[in-house]
C-alpha cells in the first residue's frame, strides 16, 4: 500500500474529525487571481458543512462571482501528529433570514452550549442574521490525511 493510502482517513474517521475540530480555513477565488483564505466556524448538518459570514464580506463577494471554495480543517503540531481534511466544494449562498438564523443557533449550540445561560449569545446572533448570509458547502471531492497511522515513522 502506498504511503498516501496508509494515511487516508476512512469516511467515519473523517466525519469524527470534522465533528471534533472547531475552525476551518475557507479559500475563495479573489477577483485578482489570488486565493482569499479566511477562518470560519462551522457546523455539520448531515454530510454538509454550513457556516455564515457577513453579506458584505470579501468571501461573500468572491462566492457571488465564483461559487467554488476549498476548505481545510487540520490538527497536529509535529509531523507524526498531522491530520486533516481538504474539501473542494460548490457553495450555495442563503440569504433568507430564517435559514441564516438557524445556522446561527447551531453555531451557538456548538461553540457555546445548548443551555439557557447562552440565550444572550443567541440574541446577539439573531440580531446579526439580517446582515449575514448562510454558506452551504456542497462537497465535490476530498483529500484526508492522518500521519498518526504511520506509527511515528516518515
Amino acid at each position: 500500500m502506498s504511503r498516501r493510502g496508509q494515511i487516508k482517513m476512512t469516511p467515519e474517521e473523517a466525519q469524527a474529525f470534522l465533528a471534533e475540530e472547531k475552525t476551518m480555513t475557507c479559500a475563495t477565488n479573489g477577483r485578482d487571481g489570488f486565493p482569499h483564505l479566511m477562518p470560519l466556524w462551522f457546523v455539520l448538518r448531515g454530510d454538509r458543512i454550513w457556516a455564515w459570514t457577513y453579506g458584505k464580506a470579501q468571501k461573500t463577494k468572491n462566492l457571488e462571482r465564483d461559487p467554488r471554495a476549498t476548505l481545510q480543517i487540520e490538527a497536529g503540531l509535529a509531523y507524526e501528529e498531522l491530520r486533516g481534511v481538504m474539501l473542494r466544494c460548490d457553495v450555495v449562498l442563503h440569504t433568507d433570514v430564517e435559514t441564516v438564523e438557524g445556522i446561527a443557533m447551531d453555531l451557538v449550540d456548538r461553540y457555546s452550549g445548548p443551555g439557557p445561560e447562552f440565550d444572550p449569545v443567541r440574541d446577539a446572533f439573531r440580531k446579526q442574521a439580517p446582515k449575514r448570509v448562510g454558506l452551504e458547502f456542497v462537497e465535490r471531492d476530498r483529500v484526508t490525511w492522518d500521519h498518526r497511522k504511520l506509527g511515528g515513522g516518515y
